[in-house]
This record gives structure tokens, C-alpha cells and sequence, in this order.
């Protein structure tokens, strides 16, 4: 199993929080290529600004695993994450973070002037999957205008 397969179980995540009227995002967190974590937007379900696909799928990796350390772990994310994920991920001390389409409106870089405000041991990459990714979104935000 490799990062494009893991970015596709984020991208069926995605999916789902478009069937459900939430902006698409989903991401899974893997560990010794298992899914430990999944997770998608609901933040209009949930009423709750702080439901987002990241922290969703953190939440089921701790509990998962029964910790709250995720350093032998990827996060796999259809969008760039946004500063609230950055700290959540930043205190996780995850392992690696692989997302499929940045962000420039709303990403963690758009506060930080660029720096990272992840773990300084947390490698960041832009994986596969953008354009589907990227069409998702579009598709999207063109149904709600």
C-alpha cells in the first residue's frame, strides 16, 4: 500500500461529507499501513466550527490506539490543513502529514507567513490526488452558488 491509495481512502471521506452538504474534506490516519483513523467534515451536522475532517480523524487515531502521541503516523488530507488542524496535529506529534491540494484561502500558511506550525520532527508533502481533489472542492462550491 502507498500514499495514493491512503490519499483515495481520504477522497472517499471527501465524499461523503459532499453527499451530506459539507465542504469536502475527508482524511484517514495511517499506521503500519493500517487505517486507525478516519474522518470528514461535519461541521454543518454537528454545528460545531471545530469538526473538521482532521480533527475527526485524529480523535478515532487516539482512540484507536489508546494514546495521545501519534508519531509512527501519517495523516492523509484531501485539503492543506487550516491553523486550527496545524495545532491539533502540532500536539499529536504526528509523524507525517500528506495532503492533496493546497490551500491558499483558508491553510495554516495564510496565518503563519509560511511557517511551520507543525512538530519539528512532523514531515509535511503534497501527495497525490490533487486534481480529484481540487475537482471535489470545485464541484462543490459551483453546486452552492
Amino acid at each position: 500500500m502507498n500514499d495514493e491509495h491512503f490519499m483515495k481512502q481520504a477522497l472517499q471521506e471527501a465524499r461523503k461529507a459532499f453527499e451530506e452538504g459539507e465542504v469536502p474534506i475527508g482524511a484517514v490516519v495511517v499506521q503500519n499501513n493500517r487505517i486507525i483513523g478516519r474522518g470528514y467534515n461535519n461541521v454543518e451536522r454537528l454545528n460545531d466550527c471545530t469538526a473538521h475532517a482532521e480533527m475527526i480523524a485524529l480523535t478515532s487515531a487516539f482512540n484507536t490506539l489508546g494514546s495521545k502521541y501519534l508519531m509512527e503516523a501519517t495523516l492523509y488530507v484531501t485539503v492543506e490543513p487550516c491553523l486550527m488542524c496545524a495545532g491539533a496535529l502540532y500536539w499529536s506529534k504526528i509523524g507525517r502529514i500528506v495532503y492533496a491540494a493546497p490551500d491558499d484561502k483558508n491553510s495554516y500558511r495564510r496565518a503563519t507567513a509560511g511557517h511551520s506550525p507543525f512538530h519539528p520532527k512532523t514531515k509535511l508533502e503534497e501527495g497525490p490526488c490533487k486534481e480529484e481533489s481540487l475537482q471535489l472542492m470545485k464541484a462543490f462550491f459551483e453546486q452552492r452558488r
